[in-house]
């Protein structure tokens, strides 16, 4: 009995792990909607969230806790895909899904660890501790450092500038106010330096295929 119930659980780990590589085929949806022509996975987004809160130093957080609230924070959308503003679908509606994949989910693992991870998606989702708030920042911070980095690979400086509006105001913790300050300044620079080295025939260029400087 007790070697069935063992082969069941592997059965059933082996299911979560298949579900959840799925997040490597899931591409972010505000970059479909925006014609990034690589738009990342959603476990691409997760991955450098986690070296984030790894490398924090605040020493009031408990930075394991920070790593793991990023790992599992957009775990549904292995199932029920990015759900992004732009899909006009409420609030209320996106948490019953992203809620119903997660107890689907996390119902294919043991005792403990099912309640561990649903327990970690909740409170992310109910924002109820100071690690979850942060990883809230550090999702912010990633998504606009790759809203840079996809302005600099596609030569559209300044073109995703509404991700950056989307968050302004809404980072508070000191470490992260300060990746964002740089982050700024870089981008800042870089869209100065684009802009004044831009030379007269590539606005003739421009002006002859009528398309704003940048654009892709």
């Amino acid at each position: 009995m007790a070697a069935n119930s063992e082969t069941d659980n592997m059965r059933n780990m082996l299911q979560f792990m298949k579900l959840i590589g799925q997040l490597k085929r899931v591409p972010r949806t505000g970059w479909v909607y925006r014609k990034v022509k690589q738009p990342e996975s959603v476990s691409d987004h997760m991955y450098r969230m986690s070296m984030m809160a790894l490398t924090i130093t605040d020493r009031n957080i408990n930075k394991e806790k920070c790593m793991k609230l990023a790992l599992v924070h957009d775990m549904a959308e292995c199932i029920v895909g990015d759900i992004a503003p732009a899909d006009n679908i409420s609030k209320a509606e996106k948490h019953r899904r992203e809620e119903e994949a997660m107890k689907r989910l996390t119902g294919l693992l043991r005792e403990g660890l099912r309640e561990e991870i649903f327990d970690l998606w909740n409170e992310y989702e109910q924002q109820s501790s100071p690690e979850a708030r942060l990883v809230k920042e550090l999702d912010r911070l990633e998504m606009i450092l790759q809203a840079h980095e996809y302005e600099e690979l596609e030569q559209r400086p300044g073109g995703l500038q509404d991700f950056f509006d989307s968050t302004r105001g809404q980072f508070h913790h000191p470490e992260v106010v300060q990746l964002v300050k740089s982050l700024n300044e870089e981008r800042a620079g870089h869209m100065a330096e684009e802009k004044k080295g831009t030379p007269e025939g590539s606005q003739s260029t421009d002006s002859q295929s009528n398309r704003p400087t940048g654009t892709s």
